[in-house]
């Protein structure tokens, strides 16, 4: 939950290339909306290329500022979108990885969806939780210990929560789960 003192604030972490259009840009605007404060950060501040599908690319996004520039207490939660290149290369990404694991050290909230729980598989967090993801990480899912289901949205608490779902068609409810766990307006 967010600090009765300030606004909650949320951090999405992407790549530079290969985000799932949808999933970044619909939580960017969904949380911001609601009066949440959101910080998308990425590897650089250069431009972070969307795809649609991911093999369309579309519309580049301007990251706020770059991994390295970000620290876990000004953030409640931290989002991951999908797209599968995207996941692949912040798994490979230490500050990403960190990052993963300095929010669920501190008992913050964490939300992905799609691929990406791969940042989550890397950063060895998942092991005893219940989650979803796109059915492809099925296998790496079990693989790291967690319970694999297929439901729109999981939200698994014990020690720091877990937010997960599967697709752009699960949006809404991954956004709304987001809002109700950092106590949004």
């Amino acid at each position: 939950m967010s600090r009765p003192d300030r606004e909650p604030a949320v951090l999405v972490v992407t790549s530079q290339t290969g985000v799932e259009r949808d999933e970044l840009l619909e939580p960017l605007k969904q949380l911001r909306d609601n009066g949440i404060r959101v910080t998308h950060a990425a590897p650089s501040t250069d431009a972070v290329q969307t795809f649609v599908h991911d093999t369309e690319a579309d519309t580049t996004v301007d990251p706020d500022t770059d991994l390295a520039s970000v620290s876990v207490s000004d953030f409640d939660a931290l989002v991951v979108p999908g797209g599968t290149v995207n996941a692949d290369k912040l798994r490979t990404t230490k500050e990403a990885v960190d990052l993963a694991r300095g929010f669920a050290d501190a008992g913050k909230t964490i939300a992905a969806i799609c691929h990406g729980p791969w940042l989550l598989v890397e950063a060895d967090l998942i092991r005893g939780k219940t989650m979803t993801s796109y059915p492809s990480l099925q296998t790496d899912v079990r693989n790291a210990g967690a319970q694999w289901v297929d439901e729109q949205v999981v939200r698994t608490q014990d020690g720091w929560t877990l937010i997960t779902s599967r697709n752009p068609r699960d949006l809404d409810a991954f956004c709304s789960a987001i809002e109700t766990e950092v106590g949004a307006k």
